[in-house]
């Protein structure tokens, strides 16, 4: 027990050394133990959890809060700062589809949004097709990934999660009578659609290990599931969809590597699907249809960045490719749009998205700003018989607009501003673009957002956010919950690391596999270059990073432990090595593309052990480090960060806390309500000021 002159005393769990031979090398993992070999019944019932875990994740989570206890006041402000920047009765902008327009709507105080609809164009009248909040009544936890309505507006349908598992039950409602029909799948991923004629339901199953496996087709009122696709390789992610003329749909299989896509008229939907082109080791390629021609976006013939090709066969194979927008090396096509008389494709380049709308003449109109640094993404809608698409801005400083975009003018209308209610000054704060060198020399894009007038001093404390994987990027957004920080004096700053697609796909793929370590040796030199020109300095700085971003955050910790005053690793993916040869773990085969298989190759072991943050941990002075977790996540099973703060706190040299915070409700993404995962968020704020500033800044 804690008192005023005796810290709180850690957890110490039990060391069980497994010793594990491998490819002729050998580790020894003294926490292994802490796997739960019953792990798939946890997803689906956390009560499963063996007692030894649970009753270790309770400790740790005690230990959190007593080391943790002077902060509360801190935490009870920021939340309540970040809860007043939200529109509590907010609205998104109506998308309309033939009599319909549908939109969501939070009520006052909710957590979870109603989803409605009213006829076109008008303000009344609205009915509610899904009433969120209502439905999480009772549960600790609950999301709706995906909701869809059928074409001919008869039918409601979405894909909604109790644990955080990410195994769906698929719920549908008749709009109609109102009343729910019976027997939605389950077991479902959040992937389904309606066939463009309403009469069926396509879905995805998950297999016992949490993995998608097969393609179902289901009368959309219920019946018997017949079996459309299953997929044989267990490395492969499914996913169903529908073009955007509606005449086809689409069984997209895929990962890092490689990807295929089988097609179904939309004229048959019943029939047997058609393979477009097979997968080819190296081969990435998807399709949508444009009235009378596919459109292939693919990484064919050398083109690392993806260019457009186009296809009139019937089943677009490679052969009947022809060459359409080029590649240009470092500019990304991202992906593309079609609408009846026009396609909109989305390019990044340096870190900077644009979108360029081409009119079926060949002419093109590019839709970029000014600002040093944005997001721009397209926001679409349902119909594509229109000369209007909408589009999101916004930067670090500005709030997210929606725009009506007529593509045939270039007229732009502002549909909504999102609306800061306790206020917001956009000239009050400063967004910046930076550039770091890496060891390579390749130049590493920074966004920094701070308050004008911020000294430049090495005085001001710095959160360095980073994730780098995936080929995912860091999007320059509009965040009301960082303003708490920067409102202090804190700098927030971005780094646009290798192993995201900020600067092309061969950004993503110079941060991959065995060049994985050019990620960490990025994000330190873009700390580096932050002292070095003022905005902070060692010691002064907090590192952010979560799942793929919460590796990164282990392996710095290793790499310059002096750099960081904080680190926050929120789910992180830290035993990698122990992972990675887990061919049980939902995620395991399907990311040897992106990590290596240390089942089988020796190299790729030995690159995995040279930076796995767990394998690492050695006697070094730590800084203070969060790591948080959710016992119902698939993707970053709760051991993970827990073996690892077991390692630490054994290891570090300091006197700085190494802390351990479960959440045993939740998956991946926290708490799944709109304020409990602002309180998660104030923890991690509180903990970086508490570590950054210390007690003084507690009473600010």
């Amino acid at each position: 027990m804690a008192t005023p002159n005796r810290p709180p005393i850690p957890p110490k769990p039990r060391k069980d050394p497994v010793r594990i031979e491998q490819l002729g090398r050998v580790r020894v993992d003294d926490y292994a133990w802490m796997k739960d070999e019953n792990w798939q019944a946890v997803l689906r019932d956390p009560s499963q959890v063996k007692a030894e875990v649970r009753e270790h994740l309770v400790a740790e989570n005690a230990y959190v809060d007593a080391v943790l206890t002077g902060t509360e006041a801190l935490r009870a402000r920021l939340f309540a700062e970040m809860k007043g920047r939200i529109k509590e009765d907010d609205s998104s902008v109506p998308s309309p589809d033939g009599p319909y327009d549908y939109f969501s709507r939070y009520e006052l105080g909710s957590q979870h949004p109603r989803h409605l609809r009213r006829q076109r164009g008008s303000t009344d009248g609205e009915v509610v097709l899904l009433d969120e909040e209502a439905e999480s009544q009772g549960k600790a936890y609950y999301v709706v990934d995906a909701a869809h309505h059928a074409p001919d507006h008869s039918l409601y349908a979405w894909a909604e999660d109790d644990q955080g598992s990410e195994y769906h039950v698929i719920r549908l409602r008749d709009l109609v009578s109102g009343a729910d029909l019976p027997d939605g799948p389950q077991s479902a991923s959040g992937s389904f659609a309606f066939s463009p004629d309403s009469q069926w339901l396509f879905w995805v199953w998950r297999d016992p290990n949490a993995r998608p496996a097969r393609v179902y087709r289901r009368p959309a009122r219920g019946g018997e599931d017949v079996l459309v696709y299953e997929e044989a390789d267990e490395g492969m992610f499914l996913g169903v969809d529908v073009t955007a003329d509606d005449s086809h749909i689409l069984i997209e299989a895929g990962n890092q590597e490689l990807s295929e896509v089988w097609i179904v008229p939309s004229s048959t939907p019943t029939a047997a699907p058609v393979l477009a082109e097979p997968r080819t080791q190296g081969l990435r390629y998807d399709l949508d249809h444009w009235s009378d021609r596919w459109v292939i976006r693919t990484n064919a013939d050398g083109a690392v960045d993806f260019a457009l090709m186009m296809s009139t066969a019937e089943a677009p194979a490679r052969a009947s490719w022809r060459p359409w927008i080029d590649h240009r090396p470092g500019r990304l096509i991202a992906g593309a749009a079609p609408y009846r008389d026009y396609l909109i494709r989305l390019e990044r380049e340096n870190a900077l998205d644009r979108l360029v709308v081409m009119s079926r003449d060949g002419s093109e109109r590019p839709i970029d700003f000014a600002e040093e640094a944005y997001a721009l993404t397209l926001s679409g809608g349902y119909e594509y018989d229109t000369q209007v698409t909408r589009f999101v801005y916004q930067s670090p400083t500005t709030p997210r607009q929606w725009v009506d975009y007529d593509m045939a003018t270039g007229a732009r209308t502002v549909r909504k501003v999102q609306e800061v209610p306790s206020g917001h000054d956009p000239q009050a704060y400063e967004t910046r673009r930076l550039y770091a060198a890496a060891p390579d020399g390749a130049e590493v894009p920074i966004t920094v957002l701070m308050k004008r007038g911020t000294p430049l001093d090495g005085s001001a404390p710095l959160l360095l956010y980073g994730y780098g994987a995936y080929g995912i990027p860091e999007t320059p957004v509009f965040s009301t919950a960082r303003l708490s920080l920067v409102d202090r004096g804190w700098i927030w700053a971005s780094a646009h690391i290798r192993g995201g697609s900020d600067k092309g796909w061969g950004w993503f793929l110079d941060g991959r596999g065995p060049k994985k370590t050019n990620t960490f040796t990025d994000f330190i030199a873009c700390a580096e270059h932050l002292a070095a020109q003022g905005y902070s300095r060692p010691g002064r700085m907090a590192a952010y990073g979560g799942s793929a971003g919460g590796m990164l955050m282990g392996a710095i910790a290793n790499m310059r432990p002096d750099l960081w005053g904080a680190i926050i690793a929120a789910v992180p993916f830290v035993d990698v090595l122990n992972t990675m040869s887990d061919v049980s773990l939902p995620l395991t085969p399907p990311e040897w593309p992106e990590w290596g298989n240390p089942l089988e190759d020796a190299a790729a072991y030995d690159a995995i052990a040279a930076y796995s943050p767990y394998d690492n941990v050695a006697p070094r002075p730590y800084p203070a480090i969060l790591a948080t977790g959710g016992l119902s996540d698939p993707r970053v099973t709760w051991w993970e960060p827990e073996k690892w703060i077991a390692r630490l706190r054994e290891n570090t040299t300091s006197d700085r806390p190494v802390l351990l915070k479960i959440n045993l409700d939740a998956g991946h993404g926290g708490a799944s309500g709109r304020f409990d995962r602002l309180k998660e968020v104030a923890l991690d704020y509180a903990f970086a000021i508490w570590a950054i500033e210390g007690e003084k800044a507690l009473a600010e």
